[in-house]
């Protein structure tokens, strides 16, 4: 590659990597964010849902802002805006004003992410672009592995505001060497659509809002049946307005293929579970085996080595195996881990019994991932992938706010904070949850056609996606 290249590679790659370490690195200090700000299990989920929640909603709608008003220049925009939320975020004196601060660093995040990959792809030619994505890919992988084991490492030795300090000096370097080392990009100049962006965001939030609320006001309250019951509506308006719009934010006509539709199905629950396990397994090392953040991050190593080093080895097996038996035997191992857990976890367990099943569950997770981005993005053909891949990480980021919202909800119905027992007691149910997701997933998984093909030849022209016009214009 030439410098240009390299630099491109290097500056986009740090910031993935930054982006999605914030979404994991805040695990391993949610017990210190509890007992500091007098948090509450509700207000701790809202630490990690509104990051995720604006991350999602606005992934799509950042693309489109990129490729009208300048890749590079909504990049750095991105940029700014995070590492001002990430201070935001670590002078916060409470959790209200921490939950605000999240949720304008996910809609930072939401600018820097898809762009990152949109600035990769223009500045490497298409001969050099898959290495380049895929060390993109393992730089941005190593979130999983190092996120918690930072965490703990700041919160023990500082404290857990300096999680988000540490974004500061990231952003200082990122900044300037963007604007002057990455050549700024547009692309197709797509009308924006604002109103489907608010119905979205405001469909998504009624629902999670609800799931949120449901356990501690009651479900039958209409502060959480309104919200529900609006949400539902406002999502099922935006499928309606998004199927007659000429330019659609959301294109429903991909999920005519059953590829698509079970990979972004798959990796929906695959991550809420994901998620909603990684929120619970951190505060269970600290309070209910009495481990320091720290160690809680060190624990959790062996599950997040393997889904740094299994991608590498599926990876290559899908193009012959194919994508379904890695989805459902994937998910499934990651379910059998989630309910080992749950049947093992009591007060003062030894740690040693759980390597075991968090190993199975990596292997599990790390071997569904890049068949589920395979299924989502494989079966199309180039002019396809760029509206595929954002409903791909949207599915994504939703998904993890709706297990996050759903693994809560089942543990302030059966535990609390009052207690270890009673926080085991929780924890053990909230496992079953993660494994009823991941099962999910499974089933999902399953409707993947059993030879289907993640090589992008001949996308979908039998697997239901293009209309009869498109096969006799010869688009794809």
């Amino acid at each position: 590659m030439t410098p240009a290249q390299r630099w491109a590679v290097a500056l986009t790659a740090l910031a993935g990597l930054m982006v999605t370490l914030d979404s994991l690195v805040v695990t391993t200090a949610l017990d210190a964010i509890r007992t500091t700000l007098h948090a509450t299990i509700e207000e701790l989920e809202w630490t990690v849902t509104a990051y995720v929640l604006t991350f999602a909603v606005l992934l799509m709608t950042a693309a489109a802002l990129g490729d009208r008003f300048g890749r590079r220049r909504m990049f750095v925009a991105g940029l700014a805006v995070f590492a001002a939320a990430s201070a935001g975020c670590a002078l916060a004196p409470g959790t209200g004003a921490l939950i605000a601060a999240r949720a304008v660093q996910g809609a930072g995040a939401a600018l820097v992410m898809p762009l990152a990959l949109t600035l990769l792809g223009a500045a490497v030619p298409p001969d050099r672009r898959s290495r380049a994505l895929g060390v993109f890919a393992g730089v941005a992988g190593l979130a999983v592995p190092v996120g918690p084991l930072l965490g703990g490492a700041v919160v023990t030795g500082i404290s857990w505001p300096w999680i988000f300090w540490i974004n500061i000096p990231v952003t200082a370097v990122l900044i300037p060497l963007a604007l002057t080392r990455i050549a700024e990009s547009t692309g197709p100049r797509t009308r924006l659509q604002p109103g489907a962006l608010v119905l979205a965001t405001a469909a998504t939030f009624g629902v999670v809002w609800a799931l949120v609320r449901g356990n501690t006001a009651g479900w039958d309250r209409p502060g959480v049946l309104l919200p529900l019951v609006g949400g539902v509506l406002l999502g099922l308006g935006l499928v309606r307005w998004q199927r007659r719009a000429a330019e659609p934010l959301l294109p429903l006509h991909l999920f005519g293929s059953r590829t698509f539709t079970g990979g972004n199905l798959a990796i929906f629950f695959e991550w809420g579970s994901v998620l909603g396990a990684l929120f619970f397994m951190a505060q269970f090392l600290q309070i209910g085996l009495g481990f320091s953040p720290l160690r809680a991050g060190l624990a959790l190593m062996p599950w997040g080595a393997m889904t740094f080093i299994v991608p590498q080895i599926t990876g290559a097996l899908i193009g012959r195996a194919g994508i379904r038996p890695f989805v459902v035997a994937g998910l499934g191992l990651h379910a059998t881990a989630m309910l080992w857990i749950g049947l093992i976890a009591e007060p003062g367990l030894a740690y040693r019994q759980l390597i075991a099943p968090l190993i199975v569950s990596g292997i599990g997770v790390a071997a569904a991932l890049p068949a589920t981005q395979s299924a989502a993005l494989g079966a199309f053909a180039p002019q396809y992938v760029g509206k595929a891949s954002g409903v791909y990480n949207t599915m994504r980021q939703l998904g993890g706010v709706f297990g996050v919202a759903v693994v809560v909800a089942v543990f302030a119905a059966t535990g609390s904070y009052l207690s270890v027992p009673a926080f085991v007691n929780g924890f053990t149910a909230a496992m079953v949850a993660c494994a009823a997701l991941s099962l999910a997933g499974v089933l999902s998984g399953s409707v993947v056609p059993k030879r289907a093909s993640s090589t992008g030849e001949h996308p979908a022209a039998t697997d239901g996606l293009l209309s009869r016009r498109d096969r006799l214009t010869g688009t794809v």
